[in-house]
């Protein structure tokens, strides 16, 4: 099958699919819709993937562009004759196949797209309609975002929903390390690599650490990431000593994140909107017990007290409580951990999972003849 695979911008997911891709029958073709200058995948594009060139994929979307895009996109569809296009998030590039009126189209939701993006006005909510309306399948990593799609008009037998998962040889439980430059000692390692954007709750975090670390000396914070809440984050956590237990460390590769994960005792993602959070999938992997907000999507993933420990979406107070209680219950960590990495094995086998794309993409040929 010739698949055109459309998406916003060469990400660490979109190196996953298209490395899976290229170890397919599938003659697979790549476009890019906008250039980020914050991207960190330092992967190429894998020699298999043959990458089109076109008006896109050199600057971010703009609505005003529409139109002049997705006539460029049908000069694409013309060149390249692709049987199907894999197109997402739902607003971007499955909207502008979708205008295209090119069938089958496959649209896979980024979480985003649907948990947050849809509900902006009532322009984003037609938009929404419009493309899944004219999808012949849908594909998502988690029940919560299939629900959504439904509800704004796919039929719920066209669509299918898988988490994206990880490479479990690469993020397995490994030997606790010091930190760059920091002797490990008792101190208490907690860990976040969310986004410092508004819809990943990272300052809610910060507020969070600012309230343990006042009672808890043996507390300290790995940091990574940047984004457009930097000054913000930064100026709640650069009070007096505070600022000597945070490290900011950045972007991390993902050949490095496996270290990373296992410098932490505890991993936190305070996110307010997600699919499947391929972060948390990771730290699971890793063996890294997990605290994470009690949207729908993280329950999907850790059951309190098993695997890892809920909080209150946004409530900065609740976080930090439960930060103390899961450090006053350091021994349960170990077999929390052994759960996490279950977890993971059963539901995040990325070798597995994506499988259901596959044939997903046989559901879409069918459903659109």
């Amino acid at each position: 099958m010739r698949i055109l695979y459309f998406s916003t911008d060469y990400s660490t997911h979109d190196h996953r699919f298209l490395s899976a891709l290229a170890n397919t029958e599938h003659e697979v073709y790549y476009l890019r819709l906008e250039r980020n200058a914050r991207q960190v995948e330092d992967r190429p594009v894998p020699e298999q993937i043959q990458q089109v060139p076109w008006a896109g994929g050199s600057r971010a979307f703009r609505w005003r562009d529409t139109l002049g895009l997705a006539g460029a996109l049908r000069g694409v569809i013309r060149d390249v004759k692709p049987q199907l296009i894999h197109a997402g998030p739902v607003q971007s590039c499955a909207f502008l196949t979708a205008l295209t009126g090119f069938r089958p189209l496959l649209t896979m939701s980024w979480g985003f797209d649907l948990m947050q993006d849809a509900e902006r006005n009532a322009w984003w909510r037609w938009v929404t309609g419009y493309t899944l309306r004219r999808s012949a399948f849908f594909v998502s990593d988690a029940e919560v975002t299939r629900s959504r799609a439904v509800a704004y008009g796919m039929e719920v037998g066209c669509t299918a929903v898988f988490p994206w998962g990880v490479d479990l040889a690469h993020f397995k439980p490994q030997q606790k390390r010091a930190g760059p430059g920091k002797a490990r000692k008792a101190a208490f390692v907690l860990f976040c690599n969310r986004s410092w954007e508004p819809r990943y709750g990272v300052d809610v975090l910060a507020r969070a650490f600012v309230r343990v670390a006042e009672k808890r000396p043996d507390v300290t914070l790995l940091l990574l990431g940047e984004g457009s809440q930097a000054q913000d984050i930064r100026q709640i956590l650069s009070s007096g000593a505070m600022a000597q237990r945070v490290q900011f460390a950045g972007h991390v590769s993902q050949t490095e994140l496996p270290r990373w994960y296992g410098m932490a005792d505890l991993y936190i993602s305070p996110s307010h909107v997600d699919g499947s959070s391929v972060s948390l999938m990771e730290a699971l992997a890793c063996g890294l017990p997990a605290l994470v907000s009690d949207i729908q999507a993280n329950k999907e993933w850790v059951a309190d007290g098993v695997n890892g420990w809920l909080f209150p979406d946004g409530d900065a107070e609740a976080l930090a409580a439960r930060i103390l209680d899961v450090m006053d219950r350091r021994a349960d960590l170990q077999a929390a951990g052994r759960a996490a990495r279950q977890t993971a094995v059963h539901k995040a086998d990325w070798s597995r999972n994506f499988g259901v794309l596959l044939r997903a993409y046989e559901q879409a040929l069918q459903a659109a003849s």
